[in-house]
């Protein structure tokens, strides 16, 4: 009997890798940042906040990300519909923030954020509330355009999904001064 080869793990955090990459700069900076803040991994707020605004947003984001350990103890195990209002509404409301922030301008963004966010378990649920949050008047229709048209109809309509936990969290990499370095 022939055993399935599964990929690599190796492998498969240079895919991760290489998913990430492919994000704007702006995003990878959002996404790192909201980590550090859902993941509680660094003082979010002494390294990524550049000016008052950006301050605000990270305070304002921190109070939303309260809600993540609730949301990950109600991840549904199944469709079943009685267990969908109590999860998907304040996963929807988090969406809704990240996606108001405009630095999640794509399907893929924010699944590879909110797989790591949450866990592997939600990604059957990541398009409801995308999708659900996308659509709400407080975006800006370019914005609303923008982002449902970036999920795949195969994202929309998978029949299954990976419970694979995400390998590669992205973290804040501190510049190197090459001039410094030695020769």
């Amino acid at each position: 009997m022939a055993s399935r080869m599964k990929p690599a793990n190796g492998a498969m955090t240079l895919a991760e890798m290489k998913e990430f990459a492919g994000f704007s700069s702006a995003t990878q900076r959002y996404v790192r940042r909201s980590l550090d803040i859902g993941l509680d991994r660094d003082d979010a707020m002494a390294r990524w906040s550049r000016d008052v605004v950006e301050a605000a947003s990270i305070r304002a984001q921190a109070r939303l990300y309260e809600r993540l350990p609730d949301i990950r103890a109600m991840v549904p195990d199944d469709s079943g519909l009685d267990a969908v209002e109590p999860f998907l509404a304040p996963l929807m409301t988090v969406t809704a923030f990240d996606l108001g922030q405009g630095r999640l301008t794509t399907f893929s963004a924010y699944r590879f954020l909110y797989e790591r966010l949450i866990s592997a378990d939600v990604r059957p649920w990541l398009p409801a509330a995308f999708c659900s949050a996308a659509a709400l008047p407080h975006l800006h229709p370019d914005l609303r355009r923008k982002l449902l048209q970036s999920i795949s109809e195969a994202a929309a309509t998978a029949s299954g999904w990976s419970n694979r936990a995400p390998a590669f969290f992205p973290k804040w990499v501190e510049k190197v001064d090459m001039a410094a370095l030695p020769h």
